[in-house]
């Protein structure tokens, strides 16, 4: 559970392995370059309670950055490596940042940080030292490999991805427990997919998400090994299981339609014996993908739903997982109340607005009013991630879409994730959005935006093949009208359909449609 511990235990085992090069780095490396920056932090003044941010690509110096802070007892945030500018500046500005981390990678974006984080008193770059910035490998050779005397627990200090406008600083109560002290999370981890030394964990996301990060962090922990691939493709994903031995991983559904796309020849290529869990969340997964991945990879997928709010945390396998097709599992933290619009709850069964009671609280960083609307209006205590779905009679939770996702078309509520679902395991759809776009008859219009496997399939002939084919799966109302295609989708990296983005370009269009026929 201490970092110090394990690698006095095991020194020489691989902490971090970078999948595509190959570099290893051992317990003992990690855990003296994590007390080296933890005595430059000091140094710099950070004190319990204190703020730093970092943002970098994939890399294994990513971990030993995290794990400084988490042993100082402060708050530290990762930047997305794919930001702009302007967004970068404002998370950075927005968690109160002291000092923050870079790497060449984003050279360009964080020397115009500068001048609009005036929090900032310390900036550090790995590999080179760019304008206004000092060099990391300096200062920390120079800091001592020896813990900090009190050590203490720190936090991370996550933003939603921004979907719906800014993102939003999930601030969590900062333990300031003893270092080692095991959290919730490790608690599930070894309940739930129980690793030890021997484990060899596969993390094929950007570190900078919740979910990667923790679970790495967590894995380190039990003192396993970290396998971290500097960019996810589906073959080398596939490569990177067979040449580690991994025994546990976590995924997105998006990762496992573009496995099972690969030619079979390629997808046989190597041995997945070793894989004894296979984590998904972050996204609802369609049942026939996951239907085709348990008879690929046996019954070692393990299904969650959470969020970077941790408000909630529901658990399925395989086996209950085929007895109730859809689900995200029962409750483990939290317990579900599904709800109507005006906050009535619900029957089994009957869909609604998703609420939880009895998880752990937070709130959104200086905003009062995005922590107010995450709470029940009826004042019970219980807050949501805003997804809608229903539970069973065996108390099993199917998620059904999200409320900022909804159609209104005509009058009626269409959440398009089920015409979604279709259309992503249609074997000519290499990525689909169903989003709802301006319609002056209906309000919303019913649209598909698909990414095509193959570009010279696009057009009215492809068009027409996919909304058939919605129409002999699903009620007529809830299917595209119509369907535009393009090269790729705007996804984050960690896998999420970054929905906005296309409704805001159609909303504009229509604008500036309307502002023609009215001249």
């Amino acid at each position: 559970m201490h970092l110090g511990q394990i690698a006095a235990e095991q020194p020489g085992q691989a902490a971090v392995i970078m999948a595509g090069s190959g570099q290893t780095i051992t317990f003992a490396e990690l855990d003296a370059a994590a007390n080296r920056l933890a005595h430059v932090l000091y140094g710099a003044g950070l004190r319990p309670g204190d703020h730093i941010a970092f943002m970098l690509e994939n890399r294994w110096e990513f971990l030993a950055i995290a794990w400084a802070a988490q042993r100082s007892g402060l708050y530290y945030t990762p930047v997305s490596s794919r930001l702009r500018a302007d967004e970068a500046a404002y998370i950075v500005d927005d968690c109160g940042a002291q000092v923050f981390i870079a790497s060449p990678a984003v050279a360009d974006i964080a020397v115009n940080l500068s001048a609009v984080t005036p929090q900032v008193r310390l900036r550090l770059m790995l590999d080179l030292a760019a304008e206004g910035f000092t060099s990391y490998e300096e200062v920390t050779a120079a800091a001592p490999a020896t813990p900090l005397p009190d050590e203490a627990e720190g936090v991370e200090m996550l933003y939603s991805s921004g979907t719906t406008g800014r993102p939003k600083g999930v601030k969590p109560e900062l333990p300031l427990t003893p270092m080692g002290t095991p959290d919730s999370l490790y608690r599930l981890v070894s309940l739930l997919f129980p690793p030890d030394t021997d484990s060899v964990y596969l993390s094929p996301a950007p570190l900078y998400h919740a979910a990667p990060l923790r679970y790495c962090l967590a894995m380190q922990r039990h003192g396993a090994t970290v396998v971290v691939m500097e960019k996810f493709d589906p073959e080398r994903a596939l490569a990177a299981i067979g040449t580690y031995r991994v025994t546990h991983s976590q995924w997105v559904p998006t990762m496992f339609i573009r496995m099972l796309k690969l030619p079979a020849e390629d997808r046989a290529n190597w041995d997945l014996s070793s894989l004894r869990y296979a984590v998904h969340a972050a996204a609802p997964c369609p049942i026939p993908v996951k239907e085709q991945m348990i008879e690929w990879w046996g019954p070692v997928l393990h299904e969650y739903y959470s969020g970077t709010e941790g408000l909630c945390f529901t658990y399925v396998d395989s086996a209950d997982w085929l007895t109730h097709k859809g689900t995200v599992g029962r409750s483990l933290i939290g317990e579900p109340h599904v709800c109507d619009e005006t906050g009535v709850e619900l029957p089994p069964r009957t869909i609604g607005r998703l609420y939880f009671s009895g998880g752990p609280s937070f709130e959104y960083h200086d905003d009062p009013a995005k922590t107010a609307a995450s709470r029940d209006p009826r004042g019970r205590g219980w807050t949501t991630l805003g997804d809608v779905g229903y539970v069973d009679e065996d108390g099993f939770l199917y998620l059904t879409d999200r409320v900022s996702h909804m159609i209104i078309s005509g009058g009626v509520n269409i959440y398009p994730q089920e015409a979604e679902n279709l259309l992503a395991v249609h074997p000519k759809v290499a990525d689909v959005a169903v989003i709802g776009v301006p319609d002056p008859d209906m309000g919303e219009q019913v649209k598909a935006v698909v990414q095509p496997e193959t570009m010279a399939d696009a057009g009215p002939e492809l068009a027409a093949e996919l909304i058939a084919h919605c129409r002999d799966h699903l009620a007529h109302y809830k299917c595209p009208r119509s369907v535009d295609f393009r090269a790729d989708l705007p996804r984050h990296p960690t896998g999420k359909l970054l929905k906005r983005v296309l409704r805001d370009e159609y909303a504009r269009a229509s604008a500036r449609s309307g502002q023609e026929i009215a001249r």
